[in-house]
């Protein structure tokens, strides 16, 4: 059964579609995690996946909110994220993109996801989409200095086959001073790390920098941690733990900024 897109897809109790910790913190950072829940309303009958499917990668990045508190509380930074899952709307795509609402993720059919009309997509842009870009806006504009826009994210080991073994990925679009400034931190880490894998902007992987952080002309980097390295608390932890500096590191290189007048 479709959902009516004239009737609310969140009911009052499964709202907000986004939220925001430690706001008030005044750290020059803000850290984003846009696939940060598994959540599908229960207006959209579980998309019809499959108890495989609502599990995987595909619904969420598998330890990337756990890291992303970690690192909010190391760093005293204010933390963004998503409360719905990727696959009813993936928060780090435009609009117009088809794989905002994805009819198939790697190996996983997504039923809910097929013939979607135009309705229905503009409902879930406008319950799940806006509020997190307009939350993660005035959380980036409320802050006093300009901030090290840091978006978080996790990857499966095994990727249509081909297993990965990159670590740590360092992300940039256009602006790769962040990244840069991070791989070469990273060096030492114990990590095997790279940039731009195991995706890069040609990907289309980068929506979120580009909205929020390039346009302001804010320092940036997209972090991807290989799963499997962060799927228990103990792993969340030490990964935390091995970010912490190199990011403060990052973000140190900013604090010359000066002040919003």
């Amino acid at each position: 059964m479709r959902h009516d897109s004239e009737t609310p897809m969140l009911l009052p109790t499964e709202a907000p579609a986004a939220r925001v910790q430690n706001a008030s913190s005044r750290a020059q950072c803000v850290l984003v995690c846009e696939h940060a829940s598994r959540f599908i309303p229960a207006s959209l009958n579980g998309l019809g996946l499959t108890e495989d499917a609502a599990l995987s990668h595909a619904a969420w990045d598998i330890g990337a909110l756990a890291l992303s508190v970690e690192l909010m509380k190391a760093l005293d930074a204010p933390l963004v994220h998503s409360c719905i899952s990727r696959l009813v709307y993936d928060c780090n795509r435009s609009p117009e993109r088809a794989d905002a609402m994805p009819q198939v993720s790697e190996v996983f059919s997504i039923p809910g996801n097929e013939n979607l009309t135009d309705a229905q997509r503009a409902q879930r842009v406008r319950e799940v989409y806006e509020p997190f870009k307009q939350l993660l806006s005035s959380t980036l504009d409320a802050r006093d200095r300009p901030p090290v826009v840091v978006t978080m994210h996790s990857f499966t080991p095994v990727y249509n086959g081909r297993t990965r073994s990159v670590e740590l990925g360092i992300l940039h679009d256009e602006d790769d001073r962040a990244a840069q400034l991070m791989l070469r931190c990273a060096k030492d880490s114990g990590l095997k790390a790279a940039l731009n894998e195991p995706y890069s902007a040609t990907d289309g992987v980068t929506h979120t920098l580009q909205e929020h952080a390039i346009s302001r002309g804010l320092p940036n980097v997209m972090v991807e941690v290989r799963n499997d390295l962060i799927d228990t608390p103990t792993g969340v932890d030490r990964i935390a733990g091995i970010l912490t500096p190199i990011l403060q590191t990052v973000i140190d290189a900013y604090s010359h900024t000066e002040a919003k007048q």
